[in-house]
């Protein structure tokens, strides 16, 4: 599909995000991949996945358009989704729609900064989608005059500039559909089909939820952690 195709057929859609960390139950490509098969039969109109080998694994299970990341720690910053250069040529290498950055004025590896960093990347892969996983409105103008082409509240909260916001983040998504012209993905904290309701009421495109459908794990402590509020 061409980039304006794609973006099309997220509008006004479900991602469902089918990730699972090292030390999660669920870590395997494979239960990865049929996640994301259950999802598509679900509805979700797109998948967001972690790791090359997770995304090659789900392609085999769905033609759905994908969010590819690589979370990836490095010593000397906070940044760990997609941090660097090799991180997004993997991804580009594994034919994901679009490229998730995290896009937060923290620093990044190797002391770069945001701009330093995603210049050199937008014009080597100038057909390539990239979205920016922001936390404020700062940062999401600041994403759409670099070039990115979706703009996601994915880590409002998860910022030391913005822990403690409610989420999922409704302010910042309407104020990003206020001021930005690209399409906003809302992401991070939506639990219930209410509050997807209400993202999308705030001016989200599109919106992406993980925990609350793939993670059982999570799911499971929050209906025991209901149950100790009435013993």
């Amino acid at each position: 599909m061409k980039k304006n195709e794609i973006l099309q057929s997220l509008k006004q859609g479900l991602i469902v995000s089918c990730q699972a960390l090292e030390d999660e139950p669920l870590h395997s490509a494979y239960i990865m991949s049929r996640m994301a098969y259950a999802a598509a039969e679900g509805g979700a109109c797109g998948i967001r996945a972690n790791t090359v080998a997770d995304i090659k694994a789900i392609r085999t299970e769905t033609d759905l358009p994908i969010i590819g990341i690589i979370k990836k720690e490095y010593p000397d910053s906070e940044v760990y989704i997609t941090p660097t250069a090799h991180e997004v040529d993997a991804l580009v290498a594994a034919g994901v729609e679009i490229i998730a950055i995290d896009a937060t004025n923290r620093p990044r590896p190797y002391e770069e900064t945001l701009e330093g960093f995603f210049r050199p990347v937008r014009e080597k892969y100038p057909d390539q989608l990239f979205m920016a996983d922001t936390s404020c409105l700062e940062e999401g103008l600041l994403a759409e005059q670099l070039g990115f082409d979706l703009i996601g509240t994915t880590m409002s909260g998860y910022t030391s500039y913005t822990a403690g916001r409610s989420l999922p983040d409704l302010e910042l998504i309407e104020a990003y559909a206020a001021r930005l012209s690209v399409p906003v993905v809302a992401e991070g904290g939506i639990w219930t089909p209410q509050q997807l309701k209400a993202v999308f009421q705030a001016g989200a495109y599109t919106a992406v939820v993980g925990t609350a459908i793939t993670r059982p794990r999570e799911i499971t402590k929050r209906f025991v952690a209901a149950l100790e509020e009435i013993q």
